[in-house]
């Protein structure tokens, strides 16, 4: 039975994503996703008591043009872990392979891709939610943003079951898509339309904020943690793309022919600026690796000769990054921001949130070796 929301007494819960298939054949590469390392991490959840597990992204390695194949991608994943599941609940956020498409070649070597359609009944959004059950208290889509081309008609996928929140005792977990509308070409082509990997779009980021107002003013709600797919700061795999591009703050939507307003680094910015109070942390993935930051003003955050205006970060918070459930693992990158880096590892990684009263620590753990990779108290009275 879960605990009562408000109530102070001790639980854990488990954080981890990106199973996708790995090489090494068999249970590695179960047609989709990493199947061996998902039952050790749902097995470990169990045996350290976790209340529920959140997975944020790439379960699968998806960029599917068949329903069928995606959905047994997805199917295989649920096999993986079913005899754990009945036990422990599994929270799950939608990342960049979990992309549905339909693609267009137009003579390029890649092809040209962007998110299925009919958005409202064949979207990856769509396609997600049919095959998991999540809280359905997010937005309802971007339309009615300053870019809906048809204030009279749905002409964007649905947040239901992508974007949502839960809570459990004093704690409260806000689940994001940084993938919505996904066009994986997006960037080299960004007249297809569709988003960019990483941007949080308008509407999204309007839910976002009065979410976290709403948990300011809840009394019984003391810690918040808020995740989604994609690093803010990116610094193992992804600094060519995540909330980062190597600096291009040029990366942002295209809606019906038209760029948004906000680049890539502008909406970063806004969206690290929400982060209140009583957030604990960002948890994030897509880089398959392990790796604790903390965020703090004059980090280096922004491209050389950059003029725009700068985040100030009023109370240091922690982005945690855990993409390491399966997926082939990426080294670490020489970035100026790699000086900040507090922790990182490229084992196989399962995070374990020990929450008491004000008290937040976290456990890291390798499920297939057992080592303890780190321990360290995140918040205390």
């Amino acid at each position: 039975t879960a605990l009562s929301k408000g109530s102070k007494s001790k639980f854990t819960f488990a954080y981890v994503s990106d199973s996708r298939q790995c090489n090494g054949g068999g249970e590695r590469s179960l047609h989709g996703s990493n199947a061996y390392i998902m039952k050790k991490i749902a097995a470990m959840s169990i045996d350290e008591n976790a209340s529920f597990m959140q997975f944020t992204g790439d379960m699968i390695n998806g960029y599917s043009t068949s329903l069928s194949d995606h959905e047994l991608q997805f199917a295989n994943w649920r096999r993986a872990i079913e005899p754990y599941w009945h036990y422990i609940p599994v929270n799950i956020g939608m990342g960049n392979h979990e992309a549905y498409i339909t693609k267009f070649d137009y003579g390029s070597e890649d092809g040209i891709s962007v998110d299925n359609f009919p958005f409202n009944s064949s979207s990856a959004e769509r396609i997600f939610a049919n095959n998991f059950v999540n809280p359905e208290n997010g937005p309802l889509s971007e339309d009615g943003s300053k870019y809906d081309p048809d204030k009279n008609n749905m002409d964007f996928p649905p947040y239901k079951e992508n974007v949502f929140y839960y809570t459990y005792a004093n704690t409260a977990i806000v689940v994001l898509n940084s993938n919505y509308l996904y066009s994986p070409k997006a960037y080299d082509n960004p007249l297809t339309g569709g988003n960019a990997h990483g941007y949080i779009m308008d509407v999204q980021l309007e839910w976002l904020k009065n979410t976290l107002k709403m948990f300011e003013k809840d009394d019984e709600i003391d810690h918040v943690f808020v995740t989604v797919h994609t690093p803010a700061l990116p610094n193992g795999g992804h600094a060519n793309n995540d909330m980062w591009y190597f600096g291009d703050n040029s990366v942002r939507p295209v809606i019906a022919g038209v760029a948004v307003d906000k680049g890539i680094i502008e909406r970063r910015d806004e969206f690290l600026n929400l982060l209140s109070q009583k957030v604990v942390a960002l948890l994030c993935g897509d880089e398959h690796n392990y790796s604790r930051i903390q965020i703090t003003s004059g980090m280096p955050m922004y491209p050389e000769n950059w003029d725009g205006k700068k985040l100030t970060v009023n109370r240091p918070f922690w982005q945690i990054t855990n993409g390491s459930a399966g997926a082939p693992y990426y080294g670490k990158e020489e970035l100026p921001l790699s000086d900040y880096v507090n922790k990182f590892s490229t084992q196989y990684a399962l995070m374990l949130f020990d929450i008491e009263g004000d008290t937040v620590k976290m456990r890291v753990k390798d499920p297939d070796t057992f080592d303890l990779i780190e321990e360290v108290v995140l918040r205390e009275e």
